[in-house]
């Protein structure tokens, strides 16, 4: 690769990377607003700001070799356009190569000017994915350029990375101001952070070159490896950003030790009193959690510990356990969830067990307005024994009166600050209130030390006797329109359904698309059930208003993107389809399926996929129809490794990491684990300047 020679710039920095981004020259302030919002503030961000994937523009696809799913680059002659307003707004241009027959491009948002540049005869290239349409393959939302008469088709000579972005920021733009930026990356040795000993004991290779590698990848780059992330270049950064993780968890974990917390130790009779109104009894596997839990919370320093159970196998009692030894002990709990409709689950399960026992359970969320939120921040402030909410609980002007344990469910949707934050409304003096995190995504062991390095870690690898097990099958998409009767077969018989979208995108606008793309089809197809439609482009109230539609059985169908994975109990839902679903990681799948199975009905999980499947998709699907245990679905996905496709959070649903990936990187822990102990015990200094890069404004959590 072509060394890139440096920027002259009129400040003369000794550390180039910590210059501010406006400093590149050509960039204003609505650039640094724009880039600030995706927290890169100096050059040193956008050196480590890196590409979500690769596009293929090096060369044309002929139409007539375009497969569903493939992601190709396509000039054709418009044949016919057709504007149709009967439901919604929709555009669809037909274009051919004459050589076979032709591709649709479908568009469900645009404008006049827009329309009009689609003439028939005019040439249009156009780089988008190719999926089955009804009559023929189609691409949705392609991007385009219109080709003036006679022009040449220009390609472009490397591989083009596909970055992150936000809104008012498209990628040539963002991919212009990256190499401004990588114009001024120091020599090796002063970008270096891992002292050279440990870099040749591990065969760590040159950041500086695995940077310029993975932001312009050479035309004769191995596509395949850069796909699935398994290049060299891409290795050595997932190395560093694992280890930066696992240093910043333990230096968390060490700063928290050193504090006090008070000693939740009671009588028990609260507990004993619980068991008797509980209407089922606790597991062998609840019951040891519930112990370790205690043993943890009986100490005078800070509980740490992480409980992980498969959906539905009883956290929510674990929590209510905990939450009755600090009320014991005169200490109040705060239990915080990342959705209102979560939250409003467990303060469901709270009050009717704890009613017959006289214990007040509060209520603080985002939507409570005006005097009732008031009201609730005062008991709260009073004493409430236990409050349940969302980041409400959070936010300023929120007071606990005696916090003695905080419990939060799914973290990895707040991230540790969050956490952190929550935790800090019970500090007194250098005491702080013990925590428990629960998720519904068991991950291996090995992962679990990685991911969650700062926490103990509980296990509840049982289910309650009684649930039904959800009967998955694998569908080819050229039988969509089977489902799709099967769909209005099972709202006939008074069930309901799920339709979740899945669309590998770093745009939430164009998951929003699919979706109502969905969601227009079903509509046309059941036209006597009610279909809604959910995604992450709506305001909180509409979701919510969907959502609270479903529950009560309103709607029939609900078309969703994957913002439903994670705590919606609907148990009269029998039926999922995941469509896509050979996209997905296994632990993503297997908690989209969580969501049906939940009443005494037999249900069923449709995973629809577009052929041809590869090997890996194909393992990970078998292992979705042969078992319904999380934990072995957890151990396949570590066994697999399969390529870690991007989901904002990544496979394993755990982190957001940039290039890291837990399942497909965990070969790289043993190394990562025993470079991070040196760091932090011989080069402390190194080993903040590490964090700071990487994390930047979000390592105010590591001196917690």
């Amino acid at each position: 690769m072509a060394a890139l020679k440096p920027q002259a710039l009129a400040d003369t920095a000794t550390d180039p990377g910590n210059l501010p981004v406006a400093k590149l020259g050509g960039i204003g302030p609505a650039l640094v607003e724009a880039l600030a919002r995706l927290g890169l503030h100096r050059v040193q961000d956008l050196w480590f700001h890196l590409p979500l994937r690769y596009e293929d523009r090096t060369h044309l696809v002929p139409l007539a070799d375009l497969r569903p799913g493939m992601r190709a680059q396509v000039v054709g002659t418009v044949e016919a356009v057709e504007k149709g307003f009967r439901y919604r707004p929709q555009l669809k241009v037909a274009i051919g190569d004459g050589v076979m027959q032709t591709l649709l491009l479908r568009f469900f948002h645009f404008n006049r000017a827009q329309a009009e540049q689609f003439r028939v005869g005019v040439r249009v290239l156009c780089y988008g994915e190719a999926r089955q349409g009804s009559g023929s393959l189609e691409m949705v939302h392609p991007q385009y350029q219109r080709l003036a008469d006679g022009a040449e088709v220009v390609l472009d000579e490397r591989l083009s990375p596909v970055y992150p972005t936000t809104e008012g920021l498209g990628q040539k733009r963002l991919a212009s101001v990256a190499t401004k930026a990588l114009q001024l990356l120091p020599a090796e040795a002063e970008l270096e952070l891992i002292p050279p000993s440990l870099c040749a004991e591990h065969g760590l290779t040159s950041l500086r070159e695995a940077l310029l590698y993975v932001h312009r990848p050479p035309p004769d780059a191995r596509m395949d490896q850069l796909i699935q992330g398994r290049h060299p270049a891409q290795q050595r950064l997932a190395f560093e950003e694992l280890l930066t993780q696992h240093m910043s968890l333990k230096r968390l974990r060490a700063a928290v030790r050193e504090r006090g917390a008070p000693v939740l130790v009671g009588r028990g009779e609260l507990h004993k009193r619980w068991l008797k109104t509980l209407p089922f009894e606790l597991t062998p596997a609840q019951q040891r959690v519930i112990k370790e839990v205690a043993a943890d919370a009986s100490q005078p320093r800070p509980m740490l510990r992480l409980v992980q159970g498969d959906v539905g196998s009883g956290k929510t009692a674990v929590a209510c356990a905990a939450a009755l030894s600090a009320v014991e002990a005169g200490y109040q709990v705060a239990l915080m969830a990342p959705t209102e409709l979560l939250a409003e689950q467990h303060l469901r399960n709270f009050r009717h067990w704890l009613a017959p026992m006289d214990i007040a359970v509060e209520w603080l969320a985002g939507k409570q307005q005006g005097k009732a939120r008031q009201q609730a921040m005062k008991r709260v402030a009073e004493g409430a024994p236990i409050v349940i909410g969302t980041h409400a609980l959070m936010q300023e002007g929120v007071e606990f009166a005696r916090l003695g344990l905080v419990i939060v469910d799914e973290q990895h949707r707040f991230g540790v600050q969050q956490r952190l934050a929550l935790r800090d409304k019970g500090l007194e003096g250098e005491m702080v209130p013990h925590q428990l995190v629960l998720t519904a995504t068991p991950i291996p062991r090995t992962l679990a030390m990685s991911a969650y390095a700062d926490l103990d870690i509980s296990a509840i690898d049982e289910l309650p006797p009684g649930r039904t097990p959800v009967q998955t099958i694998a569908v080819s998409n050229a039988r969509r329109t089977e489902v799709i009767e099967r769909i209005h077969a099972a709202c006939t018989e008074g069930r309901q359904v799920y339709w979740v979208c899945t669309l590998i995108e770093e745009s939430e606008q164009l998951r929003a698309q699919a979706a109502e793309a969905a969601h227009t089809e079903l509509t046309h197809a059941l036209t006597d059930c009610k279909v809604g439609l959910i995604h992450g482009r709506m305001k909180p109230k509409e979701k919510q208003a969907v959502m609270d539609a479903f529950k009560a059985g309103e709607l029939a169908v609900l078309v969703a993107t994957t913002v439903i994975e994670v705590g919606v109990d609907v148990p009269n839902a029998s039926l999922m389809v995941i469509e896509n679903s050979e996209r997905l990681g296994l632990a993503q799948l297997h908690q989209l399926r969580g969501r049906v199975g939940r009443g005494a009905v037999a249900s069923n999980c449709v995973l629809l996929y577009q052929p041809p499947l590869g090997q890996l998709a194909q393992e990970r699907l078998q292992v979705m129809r042969e078992t319904n245990d999380g934990f072995r679905i957890a151990e396949k996905d570590l066994e697999l490794r399969g390529p870690g496709e991007v989901l904002g959070t990544r496979q394993t649903g755990q982190l957001s990491f940039r290039m890291a990936d837990l399942a497909r990187d965990a070969h790289l822990l043993p190394a990562v684990q025993h470079v991070g102990e040196q760091m932090l015990a011989r080069y402390p200094e190194r080993a903040g300047q590490l964090i700071e890069r990487w994390i930047g404004g979000a390592a105010r959590y590591v001196n917690a």
